[in-house]
Formats: C-alpha cells, sequence, structure tokens
C-alpha cells in the first residue's frame, strides 16, 4: 500500500470514528465549539476523503497495470512484449521510449479520462461497458478517431533521430507534413504495426531481459 492510500484510509478510518461519536452523544454539538467540530467531521472531512480517493484513483489510473486489468486488454498488453521492432508499441515499451509503468497512458493521453471533456465521458462510458454489459473483443476495439500524431511529436519532435532521419528527409515535403498531422506516423508504409492483437499467434515473445 503507498503512503498516500494508507493516509487516506487512516483518514476515513478517523472521520467514521467521530461520525459515530456524533451519533451516539449528539449532546456535544450543543456548545458553539461543537457545532463547529460536527460541521468539520459531517463535511469537511468527507469532502476531503472523496477529493484524496478521486486524486489517487486518477493517479492510479494513468498506470499499465490499470489499463491492462480490464479482460479486454490483456491482448493490447501482450502486444508490447512481442520480440520484434517492427511493432510500434512493443518497440517503444521493450526500450522505455516511453516509461513502462504509464505506458499506455502515455501514448492514448488524449484518448483517456485525462484529455478533453469529451473524453472522459468515453472513459466513464468505458467503464459502464466493462461492468454493465459485454466489451467486444480486443480485434474490434479501435480507436474513436484516427491517431494524431500530437501524441508522436511530444516526444519525438525536436530529437535528432527524427527530424534528422533519412526516411523523414527522402522527400522535402514529409517532415512538414508529418508536423502538421497530414502524413500520419501510423499509415501504411511507415509505422503502420502498432499493437495488431490478432496476430499473436504468430509472433515471438521477449522474455523481458531474463
Amino acid at each position: 500500500m503507498t503512503a498516500p492510500a494508507a493516509i487516506l484510509y487512516l483518514l476515513i478510518l478517523v472521520s467514521v470514528s467521530l461520525i459515530a461519536v456524533l451519533f451516539v452523544r449528539p449532546s456535544v454539538t450543543v456548545t458553539r465549539g461543537g457545532k463547529i467540530m460536527a460541521f468539520l467531521i459531517l463535511f469537511f472531512l468527507p469532502v476531503l476523503c472523496a477529493w484524496m480517493g478521486i486524486s489517487s484513483e486518477l493517479d492510479r489510473s494513468k498506470s499499465t497495470t490499470f489499463c491492462l486489468s480490464c479482460h479486454t486488454m490483456e491482448p493490447f498488453g501482450k502486444t508490447l512484449h512481442i520480440d520484434d521492432p517492427s511493432y510500434l508499441a512493443a518497440a517503444h515499451f521493450q526500450n522505455h521510449r516511453v516509461p513502462a509503468d504509464e505506458a499506455c497512458y502515455t501514448c492514448h493521453t488524449n484518448y483517456t479520462m485525462f484529455g478533453t471533456a469529451k473524453d472522459k465521458l468515453r472513459g466513464l462510458r468505458h467503464v459502464y461497458v466493462y461492468y454493465f454489459t459485454t466489451p467486444p473483443p480486443a480485434e474490434k476495439i479501435k480507436l474513436y478517431d484516427p491517431y494524431n500524431n500530437r501524441e508522436c511529436l511530444h516526444c519525438h519532435e525536436g530529437a535528432r533521430s527524427f527530424e534528422q532521419g533519412a526516411v523523414h528527409n527522402s522527400d522535402p515535403d514529409l517532415l512538414p507534413a508529418i508536423k502538421a498531422n497530414k502524413k500520419s506516423c501510423v499509415s501504411s508504409g511507415c509505422h503502420d504495426v502498432v499493437h495488431n492483437v490478432g496476430t499473436l499467434a504468430n509472433v515471438k515473445f521477449w522474455n523481458g531481459g531474463s
């Protein structure tokens, strides 16, 4: 258990205990000090607990472990360990081009509950589908919108290997088109092998360096 989580659980325990005292001995609220204490116990502490809980869970939901805890996402997690550098997600994950513990969030930040208001609502829809309906198989899962180069450029723009790469500069119009999101990084002939969950039965997996 992390320190913030331990503090939260302790705070909840204290809050529940104090609320119980108020119900057992309501007479303590007769005085002005008692009323102030009752306000803090019944309103301030619950709000504080809720805020800390939401903050803690939102932070936890950035983790790769959280993203892959959904059964439907398991095949996508397996693709991170494919022993083939042509698989874009695997190459980034295995070489720590993205933080391994926040790999999904790093590449799909605009698609998660941390993106725009629209994406937050989509994230809540995912929760609803997972718990109250039958989630689609991994092979049927698609992005709502085409992948935006912006997510790649967060890290790669300005990098020497990107700016001066031979392929990127083979055509003088290519690099500006990539930066303007007119030529997708994951378009055919570029980095078009990303997760490809349908190929899992025919690939070799990396042993994690062990």
